[in-house]
């Protein structure tokens, strides 16, 4: 989608609210002033919380502090996009639709005549096999049958339990950006149209000049504090 000339777009990626990011005042806070700084589109990078399931019966006071800031934007006339990450599980067709104008695994979008490709990071390393075997199986049909049909306490203990087994998952990448495989991945999509690709996932900023454009690694919301601007 094209924004208009005068759009003020908004990135925000791996908050891990109810994690490593704390509490949701302080996002919550920032959140609410976005329309006052101009902002007309919020691209969420996924990640949001340490854990977020497509079903209220999994809802902690974090996530419904945080939900009902997305709906004031929304209500702000503030477009919201949402690009799933791997702590994000069934989120579209969920009872979160109405609060986004877009839930992807991977959003393109166009502002001030630069093309845009926004996707979360996880998964793009093949050799990256426990990790992509488990996030396959994570967000499996069977996997969303086990989710939605469990009662809401053992729905909590399951969900408990999950953010410990991601903890133990994707080693490798939180030791060390994989440079060569997102380089490969960055000159693989450019040419489909982009001049530009956003990644979230590795929790650190890093900006490649590759071949056709640019490929950028947006910082943790919870290292920086901040939610940053695409100017």
């Amino acid at each position: 989608m094209t924004a208009a000339p005068n759009d003020r777009v908004a990135i925000l990626a791996d908050a891990h609210i109810g994690g490593p990011g704390g509490g949701a005042a302080p996002l919550v806070e920032q959140l609410a002033a976005l329309p006052r700084q101009g902002c007309t589109r919020l691209v969420l990078l996924g990640d949001l919380f340490h854990v977020w399931v497509g079903s209220r019966k999994f809802e902690t006071v974090e996530h419904r502090t945080v939900v009902g800031a997305l709906r004031g934007l929304g209500a702000a006339g503030v477009r919201l996009d949402y690009v799933e990450g791997n702590r994000d599980f069934f989120l579209a067709g969920s009872a979160y639709d109405e609060l986004f104008d877009e839930i992807a695994l991977s959003l393109a979008f166009e502002v001030d005549g630069r093309r845009y490709l926004a996707v979360h990071g996880d998964g793009l390393d093949p050799s990256d096999r426990k990790y992509r075997f488990w996030n396959k199986l994570s967000k499996s049909r069977l996997s969303r049958a086990l989710w939605f049909g469990l009662p809401a306490p053992m729905a909590h203990y399951l969900a408990e339990r999950t953010e410990r087994r991601l903890a133990g998952t994707n080693f490798k990448h939180k030791i060390r950006v994989p440079d060569d495989v997102l380089i490969r991945y960055a000159e693989e999509r450019l040419p489909e149209g982009y001049d530009e690709i956003l990644l979230g996932h590795f929790h650190q900023p890093r900006s490649y000049e590759v071949e056709g454009g640019v490929l950028r690694l947006v910082d943790a919301w919870f290292n920086t504090r901040e939610i940053e601007w695409l100017d």
